[in-house]
């Protein structure tokens, strides 16, 4: 086994180094295009680019961190409640499948989420008239902050609950018999045992959470509700595909990229994860005995979360199944946007992985190599490298390439390209997060018996690696390709009549008032990502 004191030849290494280094230079491609429409743009129209520095600018760059810090607060005050009562009941009848269905928001789309909530609390939704009683007038619906709000609730609610449930089960089971042992109250285990691991785990979850909220996109692009409630990224869509403003877009993007960039320079001081790990270990045996008045209160708790995060996705599937599926079935143009979905979602997912193991090759190759001698640059980038694409959104780095594009021909031709390419950087932080544990643990134990055999190269992965990393493999590409699959990011800016997409289409749709044609879709899109989102959790933990 090759340890830090025994570094690799040079010739163990070099075609891994080589591979992350290409894999690096591809996102370094991805990401410097970007900036060289942006810079190419403002050199030719720098004056018009400076007066965009106006207070409308003001108010879209204040409305993208109200809404973040308002979600934050909103989604993670009420999962410190939820995870205690959790953590608090770790055995009673009901709660694996409460933990199951708050890992379903992680995997749906956000337009199908949009949608959900739209039907419940929209102006034909099932609680239009409870709201117009209560309000003496006709329910206008939930567009605008509080649309925004409640969707951003309803996706990191649970999984702030699930990161925050994960530390506090971290806590050791002799701190709970002790605690018992000294006849400790609910509210002395708060402070002396639960709140010690919630306070270090609180910056994390919630710049995670604020992270995702700040760089939101389809939700604010569906339920915005207008000027007055648009974020960043929404008006680098607006400048972009409906007014054609390049100088307007390249302002916005630099003040979306300086503004995630400081955010996420912040959280990392701060020593935040940017991508928290929801799984959760079988809950354990503790020695807590609840009273009855807290049993009731924390019953309150869980249950009013379980209604929240469940009504949207009862409100998708039966508004789904009122929806006339079979025609839908048959139409052409939904039979055409679901091939194309599933085509460049398995392509993104297929060069995602590419790109995330060597990464993860080279990585191990160079701190296998330099022993104990401080890591390298390169080092540090194939460590790193795939995280800092979360700086720079999705729609920013589609808004630079449209940019630049328009100069070479039609732009909308390039959309399968882009899609592909933007969804597999994208994806790359959750697929390395897959892949690296198992690759490591494997060289850990084969590296020595490889080298001295003179095993690499193709037999090195066939006999080596694959057995180990198959299962890390297939969760990884499931994740990705259901990532792609309910993107609209990009496919927003480069989407045509030629190259649709399921959200593309269903975003149409929603445009043209079909709501009942939305919902079908909906119901479509969604299924195929849950599909695919077990299939990813099913394979991860077979593979454990």
């Amino acid at each position: 086994m090759a340890v830090r004191d025994e570094p690799l030849t040079r010739p163990a290494q070099t075609g891994r180094v080589a591979a992350g280094a290409a894999a690096l230079a591809a996102i370094g491609v991805l990401l410097g295009g970007a900036l060289l429409g942006l810079v190419q743009e403002a050199a030719h129209g720098w004056e018009s680019a400076a007066a965009a520095f106006d207070l409308y600018l003001l108010r879209v760059a204040r409305f993208t961190l109200w809404q973040a810090a308002l979600s934050t607060l909103l989604s993670v005050a009420p999962a410190v409640l939820v995870a205690r009562a959790l953590a608090r009941h770790p055995r009673f009848f009901g709660r694996a499948f409460i933990l199951q269905l708050f890992a379903v928001p992680l995997a749906l789309p956000a337009i199908v989420a949009a949608l959900g909530v739209l039907a419940l609390y929209g102006r034909a939704g099932y609680f239009a008239p409870v709201f117009t009683a209560l309000a003496g007038e006709r329910w206008q619906g939930i567009y605008g902050l509080p649309g925004i709000l409640v969707t951003h609730v309803f996706f990191n609610l649970p999984l702030a609950v699930r990161l925050l449930l994960a530390a506090l089960e971290t806590v050791p089971a002799d701190q709970w018999r002790l605690s018992a042992q000294l006849g400790m109250g609910p509210i002395a285990s708060f402070r002396f045992i639960e709140w010690p691991v919630l306070r270090a785990a609180l910056p994390g979850v919630a710049g995670l959470v604020f992270m995702l909220c700040a760089t939101s996109f389809t939700i604010v692009l569906t339920l915005g509700g207008g000027p007055r409630a648009t974020t960043l990224e929404v008006a680098i869509y607006q400048a972009l595909r409906f007014d054609f403003d390049p100088a307007r877009a390249i302002v916005l993007m630099l003040v979306q990229v300086a503004l995630t960039g400081t955010v996420v320079a912040i959280l990392s001081r701060m020593g935040a994860s940017m991508t928290g790990d929801t799984s959760l270990p079988v809950a354990p045996r503790r020695a807590l005995f609840p009273g009855r008045g807290e049993t009731s209160l924390n019953a309150v708790f869980i249950l009013a979360a379980l209604v929240f995060v469940a009504g949207p996705m009862a409100a998708v599937v039966a508004a789904g199944l009122a929806a006339e599926l079979l025609r839908l079935a048959g139409e052409q143009a939904v039979q055409a946007a679901t091939a194309t979905s599933l085509l460049l979602a398995i392509l993104a997912a297929s060069l995602c992985l590419i790109l995330s193991a060597a990464l993860v090759v080279a990585r191990r190759a160079l701190e296998l190599a330099r022993g104990a001698a401080k890591p390298s640059l390169l080092e540090m980038a194939a460590d790193t490298g795939a995280a800092l694409v979360l700086i720079v959104p999705p729609v920013v780095i589609g808004a630079g390439w449209f940019i630049l594009l328009r100069h070479v021909g039609d732009v909308f031709a390039f959309a399968p390209v882009m899609v592909v390419t933007v969804n597999a950087v994208m994806a790359m932080p959750f697929a390395v997060r897959a892949l690296r544990p198992a690759y490591d643990a494997a060289s850990a134990r084969h590296e020595r018996l490889c080298a001295a055999l003179g095993i690499a190269g193709w037999n090195r992965l066939r006999f080596v690696d694959w057995p180990a990393m198959k299962r890390p493999v297939a969760t990884a590409f499931a994740f990705a390709m259901a990532l792609s699959l309910g993107d609209l990011g990009v496919i927003a800016l480069f989407g045509s009549e030629s190259v649709q997409t399921l959200p593309f289409l269903l975003f149409q749709r929603m445009g043209s008032y079909r709501t009942d044609d939305a919902a079908g879709l909906a119901l479509f899109l969604g299924v195929l990502c849950l599909a695919l989102m077990f299939l990813a959790a099913h394979w991860g933990r077979e593979g454990r």
